[in-house]
């Protein structure tokens, strides 16, 4: 009733042919050369599915918004099934009831504002361990051999994030494990998995070692989330006794674990959630808020290095909020980055030019769709290149430049929202029914801790290691070449 979105030629079992040359795990270039052929919308089979890229951005409103109901469900993973996985995740499970208890759950018992709130002692902590540890790798002192910042955004991360799902104050050891299990398993997972998605019958038996491999990485979750989950579920039981002990320096009055305890599936003869589900979507919850927001961090703060103008203009920023410079100036607090709209446009403007994920997770067609003068049939995957929505000339001025004043007033981006709801500039957290339940918090985060390092140090480009804008794609998409950079201290 309707023609496909055009692509490259495909065969019978293999799929499209340029599958002989290319890796489904590295697609993102392949996707750019076909975009650039044959226009916003891309049709590409592998073996006899059919997946749908679109780099348009009315063409992406269209389908997510106008239609949104109809792409809200997630396709099924081959790699899933040959885990033996449950689909009982926020980001996996398809467009029912299931989906949105853990939704709602997430959405209203940790992320909402009030929940928020609570953390702001957690958030103040983190950036003080953030601020040392940058003054202790990253100082001048160590100019001559600089480290690369990343891997502090990253335990910071972790440390916060860790803190919120198990509602635990873990020592470094403990934090460093559970963010080595979480990225070897994640970095696994997105770069040795996709080989499944053809013939899943054959190769779970040519790749059974990967198999194996993934097991043994979930077993190693398993191992540190388990103790973690069973102590909080003792808390919670000594919380509603006469006569519970007292509660433990180290420990949180709230976590996402609590909420987890607490949630029955009525769907499933009103069961709790196993362990297995609560280890899978506490991985869930680490996954999204560590990676994402250290990748965007780096991105941002490499930005800031390259263009000390736009530094400066921010450090003045802060500065007029906080008290004036040197000794009298103090750190910057969550009230204060409310007020903030050049912290705003900086952020906004990294999420544009860098967004940690050039793709969304994939969408599945529950009926057949028009999209664009364009047949989307039911049961296809559709997915939404969010990078080139973002760096397209047709719609920003000089988009590979890095201009926060471009969402100020006057700017091409001014009262973006990115959201989508209205229109979409770009993306970055996704759109619509599927839109990424964490991004106020995310943005808190990322305002938050680029404020306070911009504040509390002068980033400079160290000679002879400057700033390379590369791109490598990981979970996230990261900067080939990591950040490099000598902190200047900004107090006495």
């Amino acid at each position: 009733r309707g023609r496909l979105p055009p692509g490259p030629p495909a065969v019978p079992l293999l799929g499209s042919t340029v599958w002989l040359t290319n890796s489904l795990a590295d697609a993102e270039p392949l996707l750019r050369r076909l975009i650039a052929r044959h226009g916003p919308g891309v049709s590409l089979r592998v073996a006899s599915r059919l997946l749908v890229f679109v780099a348009d951005r009315r063409l992406a409103h269209a389908a997510l918004v106008e239609k949104g109901a109809s792409l809200a469900d997630r396709p099924a993973m081959a790699s899933t099934r040959l885990l033996g996985e449950s689909d009982n995740l926020i980001s996996r499970a398809g467009y029912g009831p299931v989906w949105r208890l853990l939704r709602r759950n997430l959405v209203a018992e940790t992320l909402h504002p009030s929940r928020v709130h609570l953390f702001a002692p957690v958030r103040a902590r983190v950036r003080r361990l953030l601020v040392d540890r940058l003054r202790e790798e990253h100082g001048e002192a160590e100019a001559a051999a600089p480290r690369s910042v990343v891997e502090t955004f990253q335990y910071a991360m972790s440390f916060l994030l860790v803190l919120m799902c198990f509602g635990e104050q873990l020592d470094e050891d403990a934090v460093r494990a559970i963010s080595v299990a979480q990225r070897d398993a994640l970095l696994y997972l997105s770069s040795k998995m996709p080989v499944f998605a053809f013939f899943p019958a054959v190769t779970k038996h040519l790749f059974r070692g990967r198999l194996q491999k993934a097991h043994a990485l979930r077993r190693r979750q398993m191992e540190l989330f388990v103790p973690l989950i069973n102590a909080r579920r003792e808390y919670k039981k000594r919380q509603g006794g006469a006569d519970g002990e007292p509660k433990k320096e180290t420990t949180f009055e709230h976590s996402y674990v609590d909420t987890l305890l607490d949630i029955k599936l009525p769907d499933d003869g009103n069961r709790p959630l196993t362990d297995d589900e609560m280890v899978n979507l506490c991985s869930e919850f680490l996954n999204a808020g560590t990676d994402t927001t250290s990748t965007a961090l780096q991105w941002i703060m490499a930005e800031l290095v390259k263009n000390p103008s736009i530094q400066a203009k921010l450090h003045d920023e802060i500065k007029s909020k906080t008290g004036g410079g040197g000794g009298g100036q103090r750190e910057v607090s969550e009230e204060d980055i409310h007020d903030m709209p050049y912290l705003k446009a900086v952020v906004l403007e990294g999420l544009r030019k860098h967004p940690p994920g050039h793709m969304v997770l994939p969408h599945r067609a529950a009926e057949d769709m028009e999209i664009g003068g364009y047949l989307i049939p039911k049961g296809a995957t559709v997915n939404f290149m969010v990078a080139e929505m973002g760096r397209d000339e047709k719609e920003w001025e000089k988009p590979m430049e890095f201009m926060p004043e471009r969402f100020l007033a006057g700017g091409d981006g001014e009262g973006v929202d990115v959201t989508g709801s209205r229109e979409i500039r770009m993306m970055p957290f996704g759109v619509g029914r599927r839109i990424c339940a964490g991004l106020g918090v995310a943005m808190l985060h990322v305002e938050y801790f680029v404020a306070n390092m911009v504040s509390e140090f002068e980033w400079k480009e160290v000679a002879g290691d400057e700033v390379d804008f590369a791109e490598k794609i990981e979970f996230t998409t990261v900067m080939a070449k990591p950040l490099r950079a000598r902190l200047v201290p900004r107090r006495a």
